[in-house]
């Protein structure tokens, strides 16, 4: 069963952005797959990897749309990004190291933070993206 069901509520209505989004959901179900399947340290890393550099790849391209079009809340929404991946690079550090492993915990906080952002965040600038042509 999927930890998190992609509707039309997380969409923000600008194609690239949704299917970011969707691949983001996706691999967060995946990790949650793996860890409710038992699968050993090795893939659960391979796929936290693979999360993280994907959410690098979204937070950039969010980012440089923000900064091409002048988007006004830039900086109140690049520090949410930055604080994003910092606290999954260090869950990244900490599963190498043995120090920790995926928890039901840890999947509850990708994904409340993944959808509360979409929700509360993204959304914010769909309007703005929209206004510009962008969809």
């Amino acid at each position: 069963m999927a930890l998190i069901d992609w509707g039309t509520e997380l969409g923000v209505g600008i194609r690239d952005i949704d299917e970011d989004h969707r691949k983001l959901v996706g691999m967060i179900n995946d990790l949650h797959s793996a860890m409710g399947g038992g699968k050993g340290k090795e893939a659960m890393e391979g796929i936290l990897a693979g999360l993280v550099d994907y959410t690098k790849t979204h937070f950039a391209r969010e980012e440089q749309l923000m900064q091409k079009h002048a988007y006004p809340g830039y900086l109140g929404h690049k520090p949410k990004h930055d604080d994003f991946t910092k606290q999954v690079v260090e869950l990244q550090s900490r599963l190498r190291e043995g120090k920790t492993i995926v928890t039901v915990q840890v999947m509850n906080f990708l994904k409340d933070w993944l959808t509360t952002h979409i929700m509360d965040t993204d959304k914010l600038y769909a309007p703005y993206f929209k206004g510009k042509g962008i969809a």
